[in-house]
């Protein structure tokens, strides 16, 4: 019994000992991420799309948000609510808490996200707003994709109360 005990042992041992070796292996020779290409942002020339490849142009699809939002709107305070709470789950990150541009993960973008109390920000009509807000710089196209239309009102109403409360910046 000991001899077999003996046999399992080192059968587990030799075992653990070559799914170790195994691994080591495949860390030490597996894909280098160093080596992935990518863009840093800092660099300014972007690499050659590879042979073959064919770039897309991805349209921009404002739906009827734009329609409902291009005739004088009156918020009412249910708008506005839930254009708050959009705006934290979309937007607070990098614009911050009052749309001032400073919010947690804004602060180490470059450029800093806009400040939407800014001048040029109030100037804009809310159809102009709402295409600003889904493809403008550092959007395009991802919160276009991420904000659901029907969301997306409220939001701009939420968005043009904080730039008409706010005049602290000039524009960016």
């Amino acid at each position: 019994m000991k001899r077999f005990l003996l046999i399992i042992g080192l059968l587990y041992l030799v075992g653990g000992a070559l799914v170790a070796g195994v691994f080591a292996y495949v860390i030490y020779t597996g894909p280098k991420m160093k080596e992935q290409p990518h863009i840093r942002a800092y660099q300014s020339v972007v690499p050659a799309l590879p042979r073959g490849s064919v770039p897309v142009q991805v349209p921009i699809t404002l739906d009827d948000s734009a329609a409902q939002l291009a005739g004088p709107v009156a918020a009412t305070p249910s708008d506005l609510s839930n254009g708050k709470t959009y705006y934290t789950y979309y937007c607070v990150f990098c614009h911050g808490e009052k749309g001032d541009g400073i919010g947690a993960v804004g602060e180490s973008w470059d450029p800093a996200p806009a400040d939407l109390r800014t001048d040029r920000v109030r100037q804009m009509n809310r159809p102009q707003l709402l295409k600003s807000m889904l493809t403008g710089v550092g959007h395009d196209p991802v919160l276009e994709m991420v904000v659901h239309p029907k969301y997306r009102r409220d939001l701009v109403l939420y968005v043009a109360t904080l730039a008409q409360a706010g005049t602290r910046r000039s524009n960016q």
